[in-house]
């Protein structure tokens, strides 16, 4: 399933006019969420992280979230390792994607769709 129209745009701009392809990211983050309210995920980035093939960010987009946004990582070659983790909130079943920008330029992603029974970040109107 192709990314809504906003998170692409949004792993668009990331890209800076480059190609975004898949392959190089796996993004570990659960299929089926009980509660969206603490979703853990994991990234990691085939790259020897040398200075001359590193990683030098790493982001998260959620497709349905009211902020598509998720987190921007900064990394180089003395971190180490391309990987990241954290947890997120999901508002709804959605798509979450993790992009990653190399020190040549080029952009990967990986995409999972997930889908959450309890859903968070859901604005209550008076």
């Amino acid at each position: 399933m192709a990314p809504g129209k906003q998170m692409a745009e949004a792993i668009a701009a990331f890209a800076q006019g480059q190609p975004v392809r898949t392959g190089r990211v796996e993004l570990e983050i659960a299929e089926l969420v009980d509660n969206g309210n603490t979703v853990p995920l994991r990234v990691r980035v085939d790259s020897p992280m040398t200075a001359a093939d590193h990683v030098q960010q790493i982001a998260i987009y959620s497709d349905r979230n009211p902020q598509r946004d998720v987190a921007v990582f900064t990394l180089g070659p003395r971190a180490g390792r391309a990987q990241v983790s954290s947890r997120m909130r999901l508002a709804t079943s959605q798509q979450v994607s993790a992009v990653a920008r190399m020190n040549d330029g080029s952009v990967w992603v990986a995409t999972v769709d997930v889908i959450v029974v309890l859903a968070a970040c859901i604005e209550i109107e008076d």
